[in-house]
C-alpha cells in the first residue's frame, strides 16, 4: 500500500475508463499547441461523420469551433454558462452555399451515444498564464468536459481538499480556457471520490455512491468504482451533462449545480412512471407517482430537473407544467428557482399565478408548454373545468398534506346539512386529465391514492450517510416535568386514540375533548412552572460548556395559550431575556420570541408580543442569522416544517405530535453547519415511542437507532473516551488542575500539553480522542450520570487540546465551543509561555533583526522542550518567510533545513532518553539555523551592494556553479547590479509581468547583458527563469524603508518585551497581532494579495500569483479559499479596529445588502489615507424610491478614526465593492 501514489491512482481511473469504453492517451502522445485546450482533430472527425448526409464542409466545421471557442471577454463563470448551452442546446451556422438553409449543429449526439468520441487524457500540459498539468480530462467529440485532480491516499498530510484548492484556485486563474467547456470536476484519493462544479463549495462536493438506482450505496474504494461506472458510464455521463447540470439565468454568486446521485435516478425514475401512467395512453390513471425524499435532501432541485424532461418530451408533446404547493412561503421559494430557471427549463413561460380564474385564461387556447406556479388554496374558489387537456402535468411539493384531501366533507348546523370538499378535489375536478406527481418527505396513504405508488425513494438514513444532513439525538425529559405519572399514562392513551382514528391534523378535525384533556394536562401552571425553570438550566449549560454553536433553540407548544403561559413563565425567571439588543447592521431584537399569527381575540399584551405580518417576516431572518440576539423560539404550528434554518441545533418539544409532522419537526435540526455535529431534540411530552413508530415508517423501514441516537448513546460514548484518555495519562497527575491555585492550574495544563506531544503518535492519538469527547459531551452536558468528576477531566482534555491546536495550527475549530472558565484559562497559559506573541507575528514593523535571537534565547531557557521546538519553529517560519521575500533562492534552502529538522523531530523515539537528546539537539540547530538567517540578511553589507543586488548575486552564483564554471567574484557583483538596474527598468509598469512584449525584451536584454560580461554559456532559459522568478517576488513584496547603504532587508516585529519569571516568558503588554505567511496552500488558509498587487486582479478578473496563504480558521466562518481571501490594511483611518498593516479577510461581494459593513472598495477616487484606489472604510448608503423602483440618494464610505475625511460617492464617482469584511486577523 505504501507504493500506491497518486500515479498509481490515476492509471488505476484510467484502467476503469477503459472498462466503461473510453479511449485511453497520454497527453505526452497528442499533437497541438501549448496552449489548446481541445482536441480539434476530434472534434472535426465527429462533426465530418454526423453531418455527412447534410454535405457539410471543412470551412462549415470550421465555423462550428470558432462558434465555440469565440471569446467575448465575460467572466470564466459567464462564458462557461454560454458555451455550455450551446453545446446540450445545439445552435446554427450559416451554409457556405448560401443558397441552402441555416445547419442546426448538435456538437455532442445525446440521442445516439455510440457516435460521440469518449476520451481520457492524463497528463495533457497546458499552457496559459501557467503551465499545468491537470491528471485526467475526459473528452466528448475533442470537447473538455470534465477534469480530474488526484491526490495520494497514503500521504496523511494530502486530502482531496489539496485537490479541490488545485482545481478551483490554481487551474482555474492559470488555464481558465479548459473550464469553458467543463461540466464538472472530480477529486479523488482512492478512498474519498467527490464531484462537484467549479463553482461548487467544496463541503457541497459530494460522492456517486450507486451503480444502478435499486444497488446499495458504496463507501471508500467501492465509491470509486460507483463512481466510474454509475456516473462515467457513457450514457449516464451524456444523460448528466444534458439535464443535469444548471445555471440559473442569472446568477450573482456563480451558482452552477450538478445533480446528486438520488436526484438522477429519481428524476429518471418519475420521468418513466410519467410516461407511463399519462392520460395520453389509453389506459393512463393519471397517477404518476409519488417521491419520498427525506426532508432537506433537495427535492426542488429534482423538481426542476423533471420539469427541464418532461418540457422536451415528444411523447408528451410539451406539456404544461403546474406546480402546486399547500403554503405561500413554500410557494415564494419555489417559485424564486423556477422563474430564474427560464433557459434551462426551455420555456419564457415561468409565473406565479394569483387566481384561480388567471390559471384558467392562461391554461385556455394553450396546447403546450408552459409552467404555472400557484397555491392550492386557490382551487377552492370554483369547481368549473379549466382544462381537458391530458399532457398537463400537476407537480405537487410536500404532498403528505391538504392536497390529498378528496373526500366529501357533511356538517351539520343549525342551518341544515352543509357538503364540501378539500382542495385536492376541487383540483381534481379542474383538471380531470392531469397527471399528478406527489413530491413529499413523509407520504402517508392518502399520498399513495392520489398519485401512485412512490417509485423512488432517498431516506434520511441514506441523507445522513450522504453528509446531506446531520445525525439527531434523543434526550428525554418528561419524567423531570410530570409530578403524576398519571398524566404520562394520559398522554399515552391520547396517542393511542389518535393511532386508532387514524387522525392528524390534515385528515380529519381531532377530537375536541381530546385535545382540550390534552391541553389541561400540559397547560397545568404547575407543570409549566417546572418546564421554564428546566428548560432554562438546560439550555444555560448547553451555553456554558459551549455545547451549541449558535445558541439557537426552538420550543414547540402545544397550543397558543400555553405557548404564552410558557413565555410568561420564563421571562419571570430571566427578565433581561426580554430586552432589545442589536449592533450597528442587525435590528435590535429579544433573545426570546413567541412566533406565531395574532387572533381577533388575543388580549392587547398577547397581540403587541406577536406582531404584525411584517414583524414576523423580520424575525424569520434575524433567527436564520447565527449572530442574532434572536436566539429562543417558542412556536406551535409555524416553523415546524419547510422552515431552513442550518445554525438551529436544539429542538424543545411539549406537544403531541404525529408521525409525518413528528419527522418534519425534529428534521428542523439535521441541516449541514459548520461546528454542528448533529442536532438534539428534547423531549417534555414523551414522544420516544410515537417516533420510534414514525421513523420505522419513514425511512424505509429503519427504526429510531437508525436514524436517531439517544443520549445514553453520547453518555456512553463520553465514557468510553474518558477512560481511553485517563489510561493514556495514569502516570500523569492531573489533580492540580481541580484543585490546585490559578498558577499551579496553568501549571498543569502546560506540562500535560508537553505529556502528550511526546512523540507524534501519541499526540494524534491524543488529539482524535479528546475531539470525540469533545463532541458527545456537547450534546449531553445535561445528563446526570455525567459526574463533575467526569466534568473537571473533560474540561482538562479539551483545554490541552486547544492548546495543542494553538501551538500546531493555531486557533482550534471548536474554540468558540468551549466552557469558558477553562478558555479562560487556556488563554492566559497561552500567554505566559509566549505562544500567543510566536502566533502573531506583525510582518509589518521593523523589530525582528533586533528581538528574534534575544527570544530565541529565551526560548531556550524554557523547561517544557516539545513546546520549545514548537515555538521554535514558529518563530524561524516567520523570519525565513519575511526573508524569502526578498531573496527567494537563499529563502527556499533555509525552508528546505529548517524542515529537514522538523522532520527529524516528529520521527522521534518514545525512548525519553532518545527524544531527550533529540529534542535538544534539534532546539540546538534551530537556534543556529536563526543565526545563520540573521548573519546572511546582512552580508549584503560586507560585499558593498544593496540588500535586493545580493539576491540577483545568489542566483548568478548558485548557477555557475551547478554547471560547473568559475566566475570572478569582482565580476560577478558589476554584474548583479547591472542585472538588478535592468530588471528596475523593465518592471516599472504595474502590468509588466503578464505582458508578453516586455518579458520578451527583458529576456533579450538579460542575455545581453551576460554576453556583455563575460558570464559563462549556460542554458538561457533557466538563467531567466531564475532572474525572472526573483524580480517577480521581489517586486511582490518591495519596501520603501531604506538606509545608508540602499534598501534595507523588511523585518518583522514579533511581540512586546518580555519579563522571565520562573522559567516562563510573561508578556508586559498586549502583543501586537502576527500571522505567518505560507508559501503554499494549508488547510484552513486563504489566498493573501497586497492592496497595490489586487489592483491587476480586480480590475481585468484575473486572479494573479497569490503572495501566499494565511490561516484563516478559527473565525467561526469556512475559510473556502473561493468564497474568501485576505489583504494587507494600509493606513490608520481604520483605527482601532483595523491597524497600518493588519491583515484582513473578506468574503468575496457577489449581492446583498452592505450597509454598516466594513468593505473593500474600488473607486476612481483616491482614497487620501494610502493614496491607492483600493480602500477599507464602512459602508453607508441610503435610498430613496423613484419611478424606476429604488435608487441611492446617498453613498458613503465612513472611516472609524475621526481624523479622516468620509469619501462621498456620487454618480459621476465610478465604485465597486470588491469584498465584505469578515475578521482581522
Amino acid at each position: 500500500m505504501s507504493h500506491f501514489n497518486e500515479h498509481s491512482l490515476e492509471m488505476a481511473i484510467m484502467e476503469l475508463l477503459e472498462q466503461q469504453g473510453y479511449e485511453h492517451q497520454s497527453g505526452e502522445t497528442i499533437h497541438k499547441e501549448l496552449l489548446e485546450v481541445l482536441l480539434r482533430d476530434d472534434l472535426r472527425m465527429y462533426l465530418m461523420d454526423r453531418y455527412a448526409q447534410e454535405g457539410i464542409t471543412p470551412l462549415e466545421v470550421e465555423r462550428v469551433i470558432a462558434k465555440l471557442t469565440a471569446d467575448n471577454g465575460a467572466p470564466l463563470y459567464e462564458q462557461n454558462a454560454q458555451t455550455y448551452r450551446l453545446m446540450t442546446e445545439g445552435f446554427a451556422i450559416k451554409r457556405e452555399d448560401a443558397s441552402l438553409l441555416d445547419l442546426f449543429v448538435e456538437v455532442i449526439d445525446f440521442k445516439d451515444v455510440d457516435r460521440n468520441i469518449f476520451k481520457i487524457v492524463n497528463q495533457l500540459e497546458i499552457k496559459g498564464l501557467e503551465r499545468r498539468i491537470p491528471d485526467g480530462i475526459v473528452y466528448v467529440n475533442g470537447l473538455p468536459v470534465v477534469v480530474l485532480e488526484f491526490k495520494s491516499a497514503v500521504k496523511e498530510d494530502t486530502t482531496i481538499m489539496n485537490a479541490y484548492t488545485q482545481l478551483t484556485v490554481r487551474y482555474r486563474r492559470d488555464i481558465p480556457e479548459l473550464f469553458r467547456y467543463n461540466a464538472f470536476v472530480v477529486i479523488s484519493d482512492g478512498v474519498n471520490n467527490k464531484y462537484g462544479t467549479l463553482f461548487t463549495p467544496y463541503e457541497f462536493f459530494y460522492a456517486w455512491r450507486k451503480v444502478e438506482r435499486t444497488d446499495k450505496a458504496n463507501d471508500g474504494i467501492d465509491s470509486l468504482h460507483t463512481m466510474m461506472a454509475g456516473l462515467f458510464r457513457k450514457d449516464r455521463l451524456l444523460s448528466v451533462m444534458k439535464d443535469f447540470v444548471f445555471f440559473p439565468d442569472t446568477s450573482k454568486s456563480e451558482r452552477k449545480i450538478v445533480c446528486r446521485y438520488p436526484q438522477f435516478f429519481a428524476t429518471h425514475r418519475l420521468y418513466e412512471n410519467i410516461l407511463e401512467h399519462s392520460h395520453i395512453n389509453l389506459h393512463g390513471d393519471g397517477k404518476g407517482g409519488t417521491y419520498f425524499g427525506a426532508t432537506g435532501c433537495g427535492k426542488s432541485l429534482t423538481m426542476l430537473f423533471l420539469t427541464r424532461m418532461l418540457m422536451r418530451s415528444r411523447h408528451l408533446a410539451s406539456p404544461t407544467i403546474v406546480l402546486i404547493t399547500d403554503r405561500t412561503d413554500l410557494d415564494d421559494q419555489l417559485s424564486a428557482q423556477f422563474v430564474n430557471a427560464k433557459q434551462f427549463i426551455g420555456d419564457e413561460t415561468v409565473v406565479n399565478v394569483e387566481t384561480r380564474e388567471e390559471l384558467g385564461k392562461k391554461l385556455r387556447g394553450r396546447k403546450s408548454g408552459g409552467v404555472f406556479l400557484t397555491t392550492i388554496q386557490k382551487f377552492s374558489e370554483d369547481i368549473s373545468l379549466l382544462s381537458d387537456r391530458a399532457n398537463i402535468i400537476c407537480i405537487s411539493d410536500e404532498a403528505h398534506r391538504s392536497q390529498t384531501n378528496v373526500e366529501q366533507n357533511v356538517t351539520i348546523t343549525d342551518k341544515g346539512v352543509k357538503r364540501s370538499y378539500g382542495f385536492a378535489k376541487y383540483l381534481h375536478d379542474s383538471l380531470p386529465n392531469a397527471t399528478y406527481v406527489g413530491f413529499t418527505g413523509t407520504p402517508i396513504d392518502a399520498t399513495i391514492d392520489v398519485f401512485g405508488d412512490v417509485v423512488a425513494s432517498y431516506t434520511m438514513t441514506e441523507s445522513v450517510a450522504d453528509g446531506i444532513t446531520r445525525r439527531i439525538v434523543y434526550e428525554g425529559r418528561a419524567a423531570k416535568v410530570f409530578a403524576d405519572h398519571k398524566q404520562l399514562e394520559a398522554i399515552e392513551a391520547y396517542y393511542k386514540q389518535c393511532e386508532e382514528q387514524g387522525a392528524n391534523e390534515y385528515q380529519i378535525e381531532e377530537s375536541k375533548k381530546a385535545v382540550t384533556q390534552m391541553n389541561k394536562i400540559l397547560g397545568d401552571p404547575n407543570r409549566l412552572a417546572v418546564v421554564a425553570k428546566d428548560f432554562i438550566e438546560h439550555y444555560e449549560k448547553r451555553i456554558e460548556e459551549g455545547s451549541t454553536v449558535c445558541g439557537k433553540a426552538m420550543f414547540v407548544c402545544s397550543s397558543r395559550e400555553i405557548a404564552y403561559d410558557l413565555y410568561k413563565q420564563i421571562i419571570a425567571l430571566r427578565p433581561e431575556w426580554e430586552e432589545k439588543i442589536g449592533s450597528e447592521d442587525q435590528m435590535p431584537v429579544e433573545r426570546i420570541r413567541l412566533v406565531m399569527t395574532r387572533e381577533k381575540d388575543d388580549d392587547p399584551k398577547l397581540r403587541e408580543l406577536i406582531g404584525s405580518d411584517e414583524d414576523r417576516k423580520a424575525l424569520d431572518v434575524l433567527f436564520k442569522t447565527p449572530d442574532s440576539n434572536f436566539k429562543i423560539a417558542i412556536v406551535v404550528s409555524m416553523w415546524i416544517t419547510g422552515f431552513d434554518v442550518p445554525c438551529l441545533d436544539t429542538m424543545y418539544i411539549d406537544k403531541p405530535l404525529q408521525k409525518h409532522t413528528l419527522v418534519q419537526t425534529i428534521s428542523r435540526v439535521n441541516r449541514v453547519y459548520e461546528g454542528k455535529d448533529k442536532g438534539l431534540v428534547v423531549d417534555y411530552i414523551g414522544i420516544k415511542s410515537n417516533m420510534n413508530n414514525a421513523l420505522k415508517q419513514y425511512a424505509s423501514g429503519g427504526d429510531m437507532g437508525d436514524n436517531v441516537e439517544t443520549i445514553e448513546q453520547s453518555v456512553t460514548m463520553v465514557k468510553d473516551e474518558l477512560d481511553i484518555l485517563r489510561r493514556m495519562f495514569h502516570t500523569f497527575d492531573y489533580c492540580k488542575f481541580s484543585t490546585g491555585t490559578p498558577l499551579e492550574q496553568l501549571e498543569c495544563l502546560k506540562r500535560a500539553a508537553e505529556f502528550v506531544q511526546v512523540t507524534e503518535k501519541t499526540q494524534n492519538q491524543f488529539m482524535g480522542h479528546a475531539k470525540k469527547l469533545k463532541s458527545a459531551f456537547n450534546l449531553c452536558s445535561n445528563h446526570e450520570t455525567i459526574s463533575d468528576k467526569d466534568r473537571e477531566d473533560i474540561h482538562f482534555f479539551t483545554g490541552v487540546r486547544s492548546i495543542i491546536y494553538k501551538l500546531t495550527k493555531g486557533d482550534a475549530p471548536d474554540a468558540s465551543q468551549m466552557n469558558r472558565k477553562v478558555s479562560q484559562m487556556i488563554a492566559e497559559a497561552l500567554k505566559s509561555d509566549g505562544v500567543e506573541e510566536v502566533a502573531q507575528v506583525n510582518a509589518n514593523t521593523k523589530d525582528l533583526d533586533l528581538l528574534s535571537e534575544d527570544y530565541m534565547t529565551r526560548l531556550e531557557k524554557l523547561k517544557l522542550p516539545n513546546t520549545k521546538v514548537k515555538l521554535m519553529e514558529k518563530l524561524l517560519r516567520t523570519v525565513i518567510t519575511d526573508f524569502k521575500k526578498v531573496n527567494k533562492m537563499k529563502g527556499v534552502d533555509f525552508t528546505k533545513r529548517l524542515n529537514a529538522l522538523v522532520q527529524r523531530y516528529n520521527d522521534r523515539s518514545d525512548n525519553a532518553v532518545f527524544a531527550e537528546e533529540v529534542l535538544n539537539e534539534v532546539a540546538k540547530q534551530m537556534a543556529e539555523l536563526l543565526k545563520e538567517v540573521n548573519k546572511e540578511k546582512k552580508s549584503f553589507k560586507d560585499l558593498g551592494i544593496t540588500y535586493e543586488e545580493k539576491a540577483f548575486y545568489d542566483i548568478l552564483k548558485e548557477i555557475a556553479h551547478k554547471f560547473g564554471f568559475e566566475y570572478p567574484e569582482d565580476k560577478l557583483l558589476t554584474l548583479a547590479a547591472a542585472v538588478k538596474k535592468m530588471v528596475d527598468d523593465k518592471s516599472k509598469y504595474t502590468d509588466w509581468a503578464n505582458r508578453s512584449d516586455i518579458k520578451a525584451e527583458l529576456q533579450m536584454d538579460l542575455i545581453l547583458i551576460l554576453a556583455e560580461h563575460d558570464y559563462p554559456p549556460v542554458p538561457q532559459d533557466e538563467v531567466f527563469k531564475e532572474i525572472f522568478e526573483q524580480a517577480e517576488n521581489f517586486k511582490k513584496y518591495e519596501q520603501a524603508d531604506e538606509n545608508d547603504t540602499g534598501k534595507t532587508a523588511p523585518v518583522i516585529s514579533i511581540y512586546p518585551q518580555f519579563e522571565e519569571e520562573e522559567g516562563m516568558l510573561m508578556a508586559t503588554e498586549e502583543p501586537c497581532r502576527t500571522i505567518p505567511i505560507y508559501s503554499d496552500y494549508r488547510e484552513g488558509c486563504v489566498p493573501l494579495f497586497t492592496l497595490r498587487a489586487a489592483c491587476g486582479y480586480f480590475d481585468n478578473g484575473e486572479v494573479p500569483e497569490e503572495e501566499g496563504w494565511v490561516d484563516a480558521s478559527g473565525n467561526g466562518f469556512t475559510p473556502d479559499p473561493k468564497e474568501y481571501f485576505a489583504v494587507h490594511a494600509k493606513g490608520n483611518s481604520m483605527l482601532p479596529k483595523i491597524q497600518d498593516g493588519n491583515i484582513c479577510v473578506f468574503k468575496w461581494y457577489r449581492a446583498g445588502s452592505r450597509n454598516g459593513e466594513i468593505v473593500l472598495t474600488e473607486c476612481s477616487e483616491k482614497d487620501l489615507d494610502y493614496g491607492g484606489m483600493y480602500t477599507i472604510k464602512k459602508y453607508h448608503s441610503e435610498k430613496v424610491v423613484t419611478e424606476e423602483g429604488w435608487q441611492h440618494s446617498k453613498v458613503e464610505l465612513i472611516p472609524l478614526n475621526k481624523d479622516f475625511d468620509v469619501i462621498e460617492l456620487d454618480e459621476e464617482t465610478e465604485y465597486r465593492t470588491i469584498g465584505i469584511l469578515k475578521c482581522v486577523l
